[in-house]
């Protein structure tokens, strides 16, 4: 079950919902953008956050600056990253050894802005990473990038323009495209979970 906690950031105290679970695995998942009503408590975040706690996996989803009861105010993904990095440290203080960056659209551009400034995990996955809506250029290899996910009528996301930054991201990740989906997933919630599960 999911608890809530605060978690120390750069500009105060971010929340989050922790899940401490039965192996030593990880996992850190991040949320959409926060001016568009993005928040902890999206859909497909959610929908990660089970897949993982399903696998034995201890969970943290947390609200960024300014959104929720997150301290702080919207920095344009560079306090973000702060926040991305405050919740990494935490999961690792507890009993974890290997964490997986998961993040969704806004969040899938902040984790790999914060790896790419020098944030090391050893995994990490890209729901609908948004290339159509926020630049992704000048990002450094993103060596630990296992997997990439999005829907065939994904306009944020598009699979052509994620299908170019695939090889300066990881060439070696593994892309899967889901029929139908657009950015929300609505009605492809459960092929998003298979997919993630089977990683």
């Amino acid at each position: 079950m999911e608890k809530q906690i605060q978690i120390p950031s750069q500009d105060g105290f971010i929340e989050g919902l922790y899940c401490q679970g039965a192996n030593s695995q990880g996992a850190v998942i991040t949320h959409p953008h926060p001016l568009y009503g993005g928040d902890m408590h999206n859909d497909v975040v959610a929908a990660v956050t089970e897949v993982y706690q399903k696998l034995g996996y201890s969970t943290l989803r947390f609200n960024f600056r300014g959104v929720g009861r997150s301290q702080g105010r919207y920095s344009e993904g560079f306090g973000e990253q702060n926040d991305v990095a405050a919740a990494v440290a935490y999961l690792t203080t507890k009993r974890v050894s290997t964490v997986t960056l998961a993040g969704y659209s806004f969040g899938a551009w902040v984790n790999a802005c914060w790896v790419s400034n020098g944030g090391a995990v050893p995994h990490m996955v890209m729901v609908s990473p948004p290339v159509a809506f926020i630049p992704f250029k000048d990002l450094q290899p993103l060596d630990g990038l296992d997997l990439v996910v999005t829907g065939s009528q994904d306009n944020i996301a598009p699979a052509s323009r994620i299908q170019q930054c695939l090889p300066d991201w990881n060439p070696n990740a593994r892309f899967e495209i889901i029929k139908g989906a657009d950015h929300f997933y609505g009605g492809c919630i459960g092929q998003l979970k298979a997919i993630l599960t089977a990683r």
